[in-house]
């Protein structure tokens, strides 16, 4: 069954994202959609995203909890302004600040979920705050500011 997340509603320009773009083939291709009032991705390690054996390197798990924050933001917005996605018309948002907090090691060999919470939705900022869970255990915790991209943006 094909999961589809708000990165599939992505403009085109907006979809080469390493960590969640659906037109990046060599990237994680994460997407995020809702599970009841907190936000779901879920994406399985690869070998060569380890740090040292059995584990995950912090900068990918920091890169999951980043492109998942921001796709948690667009789907807030869409929420929020009651926007139905359609192709390509999803809200696009960029990481104002990201914040990881890196709580225990986290296995490679395993499918992890990263959950969202949203935390606050202004006019062009969003926060959320995101799990990163393995085998039941949240390894990894983190906070995203995302902002909303401009119709001008890269103009």
């Amino acid at each position: 069954m094909k999961i589809i997340g708000v990165q599939d509603y992505y403009a085109d320009d907006f979809a080469k994202c390493y960590g969640c773009g659906r037109l990046n083939h060599k990237g994680h291709q994460i997407k995020t959609r809702w599970d009841g009032e907190e936000t779901l991705s879920t994406y399985t390690p690869k070998p060569e995203h380890t740090a040292i054996p059995g584990f995950v390197y912090g900068g990918m798990l920091a890169s999951l909890i980043d492109c998942h924050g921001t796709g948690s933001a667009a789907l807030a917005f869409a929420k929020e302004n009651n926007i139905e996605l359609t192709e390509f018309n999803a809200p696009r948002f960029v990481t104002g600040s990201l914040k990881v907090n890196y709580l225990k090691p986290t296995p490679i060999n395993c499918e992890l979920q990263i959950r969202g919470k949203i935390k606050e939705v202004k006019a062009r900022k969003i926060i959320t705050e995101i799990e990163l869970i393995a085998k039941g255990e949240v390894c990894v915790s983190g906070e995203v500011l995302a902002v909303l991209i401009p119709d001008n943006f890269g103009k």
